[in-house]
């Protein structure tokens, strides 16, 4: 019997991280944890550092680092804690590791993701951000490093399930790539309306369980554009061959469309631990803990177009793609930032597109050739969707 595969999961204390240690739990045979990291969610990080003992538990701080390491010394946990962006860096790169679960929310996951992949790891990426701050930086350290890049977005493991196992092949088979969308809690809602929405009414998604910012990702459909994005990059498709379709039941969760027009789709519950579990064990399968599809009972699949009044933000996405080299990763720190001013309550839910619209309309990127390249750019657009949120909240 081959050793347990050591794994570094980022974002443990959030709603990716969670399930993929519950998944690792039901086998414990084959996964050891070796680090654990949050950002400020110290007791929760307790309670996974005394179920899972990890050998290092990363706090995004030293003010959170210190509470927890006053918590690990009083219960004598051999548990050492760690703090910061480099502290990251370090368990996602350490020698001892084998697979890395990418699940920090937002461009903050950028650097250990990019570390991981320099030091050929396993990357299961769960943070999309990664590939739509990183783009060709990013799909560039994946090669040279050696790592082997899973999606563990439900809709990019769908495609990579549906898709030839040789990658060479791809490009002359596939005709397009087709992303479903549930349409969120306000598919159905009048866009007069939304200027109306408080963050809890966006944060309710009708099937899945998901952190807050990606809740209101998914409401404007700002999520399905970074998923656009995000598949231009893992699948090699050019933007004129990604289709979004509105897709109610989410059980279809992507489909492949190949040159003869046959269509290839993956179905499912919509339960994060299936692709969680198609990444973890890879190439093989194992058992995930979510229900089975009860196809006796499962009723109508239905589809419709996205409606560009109701969610404009999906088209900044094909926006994004066909402007220049780091035009993304100024729409991804635009709409950072505009999500956090609504949970807030300092921006209406109607406005995001609007801030993401003019922070990309304000700023043409130079060609980015490294992080810091990268980092200057997101500063840059982060200031400047802070002016907008000013001006529309004004």
């Amino acid at each position: 019997m081959s050793l347990p595969q050591r794994v570094t999961v980022l974002g443990s204390t959030g709603s990716v991280g969670s399930n993929t240690l519950d998944v690792m739990a039901r086998h414990p045979e084959r996964f050891q944890v070796f680090s654990l990291t949050a950002a400020t969610q110290v007791d929760a990080m307790l309670a996974q550092c005394q179920r899972f003992l990890p050998r290092y538990a990363v706090m995004a701080s030293e003010t959170h680092a210190a509470q927890l390491q006053a918590k690990v010394r009083t219960l004598g946990l051999p548990v050492e804690v760690l703090a910061g962006p480099q502290a990251l860096c370090d368990v996602s790169a350490a020698p001892e590791v084998h697979t890395v679960m990418a699940a920090i929310v937002g461009a903050a996951g950028l650097a250990p993701a990019l570390a991981a992949a320099r030091t050929g790891k396993k990357l299961l990426l769960a943070n999309k951000e990664s590939l739509v701050v990183g783009g060709d930086l990013f799909m560039d350290a994946v090669r040279r490093g050696g790592a082997t890049l899973l999606p563990i977005d439900s809709e990019h493991s769908a495609i990579f399930q549906s898709l030839p196992a040789d990658a060479s092949t791809w490009a002359r088979r596939v005709e397009k790539i087709v992303l479903t969308a549930s349409g969120g809690p306000f598919r159905s809602r009048d866009p007069a309306t939304l200027g109306d929405v408080t963050p809890d009414q966006a944060c309710a998604h009708p099937n899945w369980v998901m952190g807050r910012k990606i809740s209101v990702d998914s409401a404007t459909m700002m999520n399905k554009a970074l998923e656009v994005i995000e598949a231009h990059y893992l699948f090699a498709v050019a933007p004129a061959q990604i289709e979004v379709v509105i897709h109610p039941q989410s059980v279809i969760h992507s489909m492949v469309q190949y040159q003869d027009r046959s269509v290839v789709a993956q179905l499912g519950t919509p339960d994060m631990r299936v692709p969680i579990a198609y990444g973890l064990s890879w190439p093989e399968r194992m058992a995930s803990g979510a229900s089975a599809l009860d196809f006796n009972t499962l009723g109508a699949l239905t589809f419709e177009a996205p409606d560009p009044h109701r969610f404009p933000c999906l088209g900044l996405a094909w926006d994004a793609l066909t402007a220049p080299s780091g035009t993304t990763t100024v729409l991804n720190a635009a709409n950072e930032v505009a999500v956090a001013a609504f949970l807030a309550l300092g921006l209406r839910f109607d406005r995001i597109h609007a801030v993401n619209h003019a922070t990309l309309s304000a700023l043409s990127p130079s060609k980015p050739h490294s992080l810091d390249d990268l980092l200057a750019i997101d500063h840059e657009a982060r200031a400047l969707a802070r002016l907008q949120v000013q001006r529309l909240a004004a």
